[in-house]
Formats: C-alpha cells, structure tokens, sequence
C-alpha cells in the first residue's frame, strides 16, 4: 500500500512540476527531465523515509527505529533522507556547473543569435527541416 501511495503522490507532484511550476519559474526544460526525474526523486527519496518498514528490510533488532510510520515518529532516518537529497543536489549541481563550464570554455554554450533566428536547420545543415 505504501507504494501506491508514493506513486500517486509523485504522480501528482511531478504533473504540476512539469505543468504549473515550470511555466511559473520561466525554466526551458524541453523533455521535463528536472520535472519528472529531480522532483520525483527527491519526492521518492523523501517518502522511502516515511514508508521504510521492518517488512522490508533485513534488519531484525527490535526498538531500532526504521521510518517514520513504522517507528512510531522517529524522525532519523527522514532526516537522513532529506540531507542524502541536500548532497546529491550540491553535488549534480557543482557538476553540472564544472562541465558547462567547460564547454562554454571550449566550444561555447549557445549558437550565435543569427543562426538561432535563422533556425539551425539551416544554418548548421543547409536544409529545412520542415516546409511550412
């Protein structure tokens, strides 16, 4: 049961991420990939804490608490989970800044306006891509 509740609720968050809240932040995001996969994730990762239970899980000492439901209110490994997200995001994030870094360094990030304007149909491969 628990995992249907975490696939309805990422289902639900991640709709108005991709929908509501990327149209809101003005954030070009062509395949929702932060949306689904950012959002989800951390949604998922989150509730993994709240939903963890002994049932699953190959330890077998009594008192030692496991999430947050099964424990009774013990916070620990919520906490956990929220400062796994926090280094994961610090940690995508300085790589992603390194490597665009990099590239824009290298060969650059964007096309000249022109060619953008142009479409890069044409001015990359000398054709169109659609005759409208």
């Amino acid at each position: 049961m628990p995992a249907l509740l975490m696939g309805a609720s990422a289902g639900v968050v991640c709709y108005f991420a991709c929908s509501k809240i990327k149209h809101a932040l003005k954030y070009d995001d062509a395949l929702d990939a932060f949306g689904v996969h950012g959002v989800g994730g951390t949604l998922g990762a989150i509730l993994t804490g709240v939903f963890a239970s002994r049932a699953a899980s190959d330890i077998t000492e009594e008192g030692r608490a496991i999430g947050l439901l099964d424990s009774g209110g013990d916070m620990s490994l919520v906490m956990g989970q929220i400062v796994a997200v926090v280094v994961t995001i610090v940690f995508a994030g300085l790589g992603s800044f390194i490597l665009l870094k990099g590239l824009d360094i290298v060969m650059g990030l964007r096309v000249p306006a022109d060619s953008e304007q142009r479409g890069l149909d044409v001015s990359d491969h000398g054709e169109e891509g659609y005759m409208l």
